[in-house]
């Protein structure tokens, strides 16, 4: 791409140009398969004959796409645009529901899916099996291909959720190259840089990335998801990856999971890229502390306009609580409640956000519910800018707080309140209050093994925010309820809060309940003596069937012999493929048995594990439960070490337990709330 010549290209011309140009270049990686431009193209060729002779597609025709991360996903979208059709892509994980909610309402003429689908009517083809056939095509394929008019919809994207009537926001060619060109200019992406892409590719963020990356001519590496950072090594490794894309959410959370990895880890890019929200101020001050060479660019936009703010952290030291400036050819300015232009420079004159430029969308497929107000798009942000042309966040306009008539921006408190040690993140939402009819509660989520004193938190709020700006309410969560790009869920916050209100119900038992994870990798620091022997009376406080008690705690603390163990467990696991994992450098194992004729045994075991874990918790200490040796324990090579610690041949080790202080945060599941059912 040449900046600023105003020349259009799709990203299908792009990609054939690079294929003669530089034939042998890496396009897209994925686990070991590696794909040449040169191969992209002929992949790309081969796709569009087959869904033309085969299924029949021709220009115009919609075409839905499971949005997978893996290389069919990129050739699939590519070959449906070199047809002149539309690319419609839809999340690899939606249930069968919402993909028939969006192909009724889309009417398209395919789906390609491995998503089972029972309703009838549904043209629904394996996208596995036609990658096959791709693969499998022998010629170089003889299709011409015809430079579109720009203004045709090249790409429908479905927003976030589609329970209801879905939304599909359509983007034209011309809106495409600008959104392209935006992310080049606002992140810097260079045509060397191979890009690290774990983001989902049915999203805004994902897509434009994955697009400008081949239009440019660099690499993209495709990841599926960020649950576990060896992969992140893996590809780095296997890659030499220069730059990563990712959102908020997902960048903290691998700030805590890899502790003491995080920063020698990401010191390898050169850039990375932070999308679909705004980070916390206290998060770009670590990033900017742990990365001092990494550029850090923090990017906003929506489905409607791509990435259109940008933000490089390192370089704006002082604009870390602004959301960035607009790029390229965007225009912004700000408007009252009836649409007048206001000159907005703090948080209480903030006005609404309007954008305008080449990049906002055509509209709504068969909707009319975007606001535009003299061709600017209308978003329900409330922003002000200062003199330097930066953007500040004050927050959706539904999410203000209206405090006695003065504005209260939860962004605001969150970035205050993050400072705060002990909170690992939080929450602003406004509640009913008596006297202003409107108040702050905060939500917050502890750090491992912390607490908060709450006179101290407002104190030190005190001198941060005006009075009225202070949390009347502080509220506790394990986590914080968050949509599938992980953005925070405000709704969410509210129906807790009208279903909890101040949380009257909320004690230390539940505290420590709500707060336990597994933790698996342990510092070398000790647990002393006495709190382990309160824990494990915790244990024999557990209820028992009968009241038999049969059961017995051994307590292992010698690292050598915690590892002996370990390296035993490891060796007749892997010998009669039991799953086993963790044991990460424990200061103690406490192995529960029970005696095997105990037909309450297994039952009387658990609850006293659990007992452990949870005492362990309300002392700071991390746990987990390894359940390798109750498969393995009758096993000859284990059964011998069990006997060296006096465990009994009628015994079964029911469980496992490692104890110690958590290296990082403990790694957050969410939990099914739809598994409680009432019978009044």
């Amino acid at each position: 791409m040449e900046k600023n010549t105003g020349t259009e290209k799709t990203w299908v011309q792009a990609v054939l140009e690079h294929a003669q140009r530089k034939p042998d270049a890496l396009a897209v990686g994925w686990k070991e398969n590696r794909m040449t431009y040169r191969e992209l193209a002929r992949q790309v060729k081969a796709a569009a004959v087959i869904l033309a002779e085969e299924y029949g597609i021709k220009q115009g025709d919609k075409v839905m796409i499971s949005a997978v991360s893996r290389p069919d996903y990129p050739v699939a979208s590519l070959a449906v645009q070199y047809l002149l059709a539309v690319p419609i892509p839809v999340d690899k994980a939606a249930l069968e529901k919402n993909i028939i909610a969006v192909y009724r309402f889309a009417e398209p003429k395919l789906l390609l899916a491995d998503t089972k689908i029972t309703e009838e009517g549904i043209c629904r083809r394996s996208l596995l099996q036609f990658y096959k056939k791709v693969q499998q095509y022998g010629e170089e394929p003889e299709l011409p291909y015809h430079a579109p008019d720009f203004s045709e919809i090249a790409e429908i994207l479905f927003t976030t959720g589609t329970t209801g009537t879905p939304k599909g926001v359509m983007l034209t060619y011309k809106n495409i190259h600008a959104i392209t060109d935006n992310t080049w200019q606002g992140t810097g992406m260079e045509e060397t840089d191979r890009v690290l892409l774990p983001l989902p590719l049915n999203h805004s963020v994902g897509m434009r990335v994955l697009r400008t990356i081949l239009t440019m001519g660099a690499s993209v590496i495709l990841q599926n998801g960020f649950a576990f950072p060896k992969e992140i090594y893996a590809n780095m490794e296997a890659y030499q990856c220069t730059g990563f894309v990712c959102v908020p959410a997902s960048i903290e959370l691998l700030y805590r999971q890899m502790a003491d990895r995080f920063a020698p880890t990401f010191r390898q890019f050169r850039y990375i890229e932070i999308g679909a929200g705004s980070l916390s101020y206290h998060m770009k001050k670590e990033l900017v502390r742990l990365l001092p060479d990494t550029d850090i660019v923090n990017t906003w936009g929506s489905t409607e306009t791509g990435g259109v703010i940008f933000l490089h952290v390192s370089e704006n030291p002082d604009k870390l609580e602004s959301l960035g400036r607009p790029v390229g050819s965007v225009k912004l300015k700000t408007v009252d409640s009836e649409g007048k232009e206001v000159h907005a420079e703090d948080s209480d004159s903030a006005g609404r956000m309007a954008l305008s430029g080449p990049n906002q969308m055509a509209g709504y497929y068969h909707l009319q519910e975007e606001e535009t107000l003299d061709g600017y798009l209308l978003t329900n942000d409330l922003v002000y800018m200062d003199k330097d042309g930066y953007v500040y966040m004050v927050g959706r306009a539904d999410d203000i707080i209206n405090a006695g008539g003065k504005k209260v921006s939860p962004n605001e408190v969150e970035n205050a309140a993050s400072e705060f040690e002990g909170i690992r993140e939080c929450a602003c939402i406004g509640i009913e209050d008596e006297v202003l009819g409107q108040a702050p509660a905060l939500f917050i989520v502890l750090e491992q093994g912390k607490g908060v004193d709450e006179a101290a938190l407002t104190r030190f709020l005190g001198g941060r925010l005006e009075a009225y700006k202070l949390p009347k309410k502080f509220l506790y969560l394990p986590e914080l309820p968050r949509n599938r790009m992980k953005k925070l869920d405000r709704k969410e916050l509210r129906r807790i809060w009208e279903e909890n209100g101040d949380q009257e119900l909320m004690n230390e038992t539940m505290s420590v309940i709500l707060s336990r994870h597994s933790v698996r990798k342990f510092t070398e620091r000790q647990i002393p003596k006495a709190v382990l022997a309160m824990i494990l009376k915790a244990g024999i406080q557990a209820p028992s069937g009968h009241n038999l008690q049969t059961w017995n705690f051994t307590v292992i603390r010698r690292k050598d012999e915690i590892e002996k163990l370990k390296n035993r467990i490891k060796t007749v696991t892997a010998e009669k493929n039991v799953f086993f994992y963790g044991m990460e450098n424990p200061d103690t194992l406490i192995l529960v048995s029970n005696d095997r004729r105990n037909e309450n045994g297994i039952q009387d075991s658990s609850c006293a594990a659990e007992n452990i874990m949870l005492a362990a918790q309300s002392y700071g200490i991390g746990s987990v439960w390894i359940n390798a040796l109750k498969t393995i324990c009758d096993e000859p090579d284990i059964r011998e070490k069990l006997k060296s610690y006096g465990i009994s041949d009628k015994h079964i080790v029911w469980a496992c337990i490692c104890l110690g202080y958590a290296e990082g945060e403990p790694k957050i599941v969410a939990r099914k709330n739809n598994v409680v059912h009432w019978v009044e």
